[in-house]
């Protein structure tokens, strides 16, 4: 079993992402909203609006990550390529950020994911 962790950093993609995932059998994640540091501390600078006429620059949306577990390494290797069908390269700017790791432990699993 492997978890999978997506950052997603446009919003606007999450259900193409979804849907890309879906098409390559991860029919299951949990969504949470999310922020890092550059966003929270952007926050921060906001001047009130009457004396900022570039407000827009500084007015930053979160982020959406997503997890999920998968069953096997071809699984993580078929959710990145679904993902990077959406964004694009990930090793671009402002895509997004990919990452897995083994579980040594997992339950309450469906029964089609418990045997590893």
């Amino acid at each position: 079993m492997y978890m999978v962790m997506f950052i997603l950093d446009d919003p606007m993609l999450l259900d193409d992402i979804l849907d890309s995932w879906y098409a390559a059998g991860i029919h299951g994640a949990t969504i949470f909203e999310s922020t890092g540091i550059f966003r929270k501390r952007a926050k921060r600078l906001n001047i009130p609006i009457r004396y900022n006429i570039t407000h827009a620059s500084t007015n930053y949306e979160g982020n959406v990550t997503l997890l999920a577990m998968v069953s096997n390494e071809e699984m993580v290797k078929a959710c990145l390529e679904a993902t990077e069908k959406v964004v694009g390269d990930l090793s671009r700017p402002h895509t997004g950020i990919f990452t897995s790791w083994p579980l040594s432990v997992s339950k309450g699993l469906p029964k089609e994911m418990e045997g590893g």
